[in-house]
Formats: C-alpha cells, structure tokens, sequence
C-alpha cells in the first residue's frame, strides 16, 4: 500500500522532505537486495563445490576473524574428518584441500552477517535522522525478523548434512532456505519500490495481462522451489540431453517411489522433469502475459517486457547449464539469475498496481 495517507495534505516543504527521507530510505533497501543477490550466488557456489558442510560450529553473533592460529586450523580440521561427506566421498583431503572449501563457506556466512549490519545500521540510522517514517518501522522489524530466521535456517539446513547417512545437507532444508531468501529479497524490493513510487492517477491495468502476468510469476517461483530439489539431489547430474530425457519425453521410473506423491521430492528423474515442465510452462505464460501487455500499451510493456525476457534468459541457461553437466560456473549463474527472474517479476507485478506510477 502506498504510504503517502497524511491528511490533511502536507506543506510543500514537509512533503519534499519527506520524498527525500523515502527516497533515501529506498535506496537502503535496493542497497540490501543487491547484498541478498549476491548472497544466494554466493550460496549456489558453495552448494556445487561442496563446501557448505566444512564449518561445522554455528557462532551468529561471534565467528568474523577466520582461523588463526594453525591449531585453530587443525581443530575444525578434526571436526570434518568426523562427518560422512569427508569419511564417504573426502577421506584422504589435507588441510590445503580442506581450507581451499572452507574458505568459500566462511565467505558465505560473513556476507550474510555483513547483510544483517548493514540492514540494522542502516535502519537505526534512518529513523535517528526522521527519514525511515514509523508506519514503515513494524515492516522493517519483520524484515530483521525474516532475516534472523533466516540465519538460523541456514544452520539447520546445514546441520542436515552432519548425519550418519548423508554427506550432503537435506533437499528440504535446501528449498526451504532457498525459498526463504527469495520471500525476503521480494519484500526488499517490493518495499524499496513503494517508496520510489510517485502518487498518480492512472487508469486501471489491464486485467488479463495482470492475471498472466500473476501466473507467470507464480509459475516462475514453483520452478525456482523444484529447482531447489534438484540442486539438493544433484538431479542435474543425470539425464543430461534436452528436451528428451534418455530418449524419451517423460523419463523411465518417473513414479518409482511409494507413495507416489515423494517421486516429487525424492526421484531424481521426476524432479529434474518436473522442473523442466515447469520451466517451459513459465515460459509460455511469461510469453501470454507480453503479447496481452504488449497489447494493452505502453505503460505495461516495458516490465513485463523485462520479466519475459529474464525468464527467456534463464530458460536458456538452464538448457546450457544442464548439458555442461553443471559446472560450478553455470550453476552459480543460473540461480542467481533466478533471484534476478524474481526481481523482475516484482518491479512488474508493482508497475501493474493501479494509481502507481
């Protein structure tokens, strides 16, 4: 909701300083988004170089300074060698190999405590100085909120992978994590928007390609959440031709799995297949939702036009990624151009409200 609801109508001064304080404010939160971007491409890294499970203490408030001293090297060392992925799939790994994985972890979780200072300070800092509004503050509380509980997901995903049979974290905990990064960075965004956004009479968006368009994103945020089944079943891995998958159009043992609905969860071949139909059907409503924009004039083709076309992008990418057989480098790249895909999808699904301009 727009937050311009004094009454009765400010003073031109208050008013312009008041779109001052928002437009600071906005920048804050894009300053932020752009930090949760590069922190979910920093998270894909260290998921496809396995390094997420070399840190094996969780410190939230303390942990800044890395190792030390070579004993502090040597203990968390120890911690390793103590959990299956470094018995099952690292045994023999010295200390080089294990400080070369440790170190894209330790990045990851640093950027994440960078991003809670910047968002605290920042706040604390706005409203000593009047320009963060107190309609804007119980927001703002939710946000912090999300992004410590975020934190602590974080771990419990990560905590997944210490257990006797597993030498990756939970597919579960990934997605939840994954998805609780992308509720987080739309908020941001959607927050940030609101406050750039000028107050102005404007005609009624048109209501098909408002629904496309609502679809499309809908669609695009399921393959986003599927894709975090197949990055935590390293699904990408097989079956990698496109569009047939081992020759066929749906994959052989697609519903091996008893009862039926966790081949959906737990069978690579259904999930990578699942994520490639969504993905194509992403794709026909982001392409539906331009031609009714397109249709409808101006104001609405140029977001959704970028919507469509990061949605093309990253279909494209998924394609090339899956037959490179996911490089780091690709993998990386394709979810964070889904964090991006999300972003896009905001800015128009924000330009579709009516009276904003």
């Amino acid at each position: 909701m727009p937050f311009d609801t004094t009454w009765p109508p400010l003073d031109a001064d208050t008013a312009e300083r008041e779109r001052a304080g928002d437009v600071a404010v906005a920048l804050w939160l894009l300053l932020v988004a752009a930090m949760i971007v590069v922190m979910v491409a920093l998270g894909g890294a260290t998921r496809l170089t396995g390094s997420g499970l070399s840190i094996m203490e969780w410190r939230p408030l303390t942990g800044w300074l890395p190792p030390l001293s070579e004993a502090e090297w040597q203990r968390l060392f120890a911690l390793y060698r103590t959990i299956p992925q470094y018995i099952e799939l690292n045994r023999g790994m010295d200390l080089a190999g294990f400080k070369q994985i440790f170190w894209l972890e330790y990045l990851h979780r640093l950027w994440g405590k960078l991003i809670g200072v910047v968002f605290a300070a920042g706040a604390i800092a706005l409203a000593a100085t009047g320009r963060l509004r107190r309609s804007l503050w119980p927001r703002i509380g939710l946000l912090f909120g999300l992004g410590a509980l975020q934190g602590a997901l974080g771990w419990f995903m990560v905590a997944s992978g210490f257990f006797a049979h597993r030498t990756a974290v939970s597919p579960y905990r990934l997605t939840m994590h994954l998805g609780l990064a992308f509720v987080i960075f739309a908020a941001v965004l959607w927050t940030a928007l609101d406050l750039l956004a000028k107050r102005a009479v404007r005609p009624a968006p048109p209501r098909a390609a408002k629904r496309a368009l609502h679809a499309a994103g809908g669609l695009a945020l399921a393959t986003m959440l599927a894709g975090g089944f197949v990055a935590g079943l390293r699904a990408g891995f097989s079956y990698n031709t496109f569009p047939l998958m081992d020759g066929r159009l749906i994959p052989a043992g697609y519903g091996d799995l008893t009862p039926w609905i966790m081949n959906w969860f737990e069978n690579v071949a259904a999930v990578q297949f699942n994520h490639r139909l969504l993905a194509t059907a992403t794709l026909v409503a982001a392409a539906v939702a331009l031609a009714l924009a397109w249709r409808a004039g101006p104001p609405w083709r140029g977001p959704v036009a970028l919507f469509a076309g990061a949605i093309a992008v990253q279909y494209a990418l998924g394609v090339v990624t899956l037959l490179a057989v996911v490089p780091v480098s690709l993998g990386t790249l394709h979810q964070t151009v889904a964090v991006l895909v999300l972003g896009a999808f905001v800015i128009a699904a924000h330009r579709m409200r009516q009276g904003v301009a």
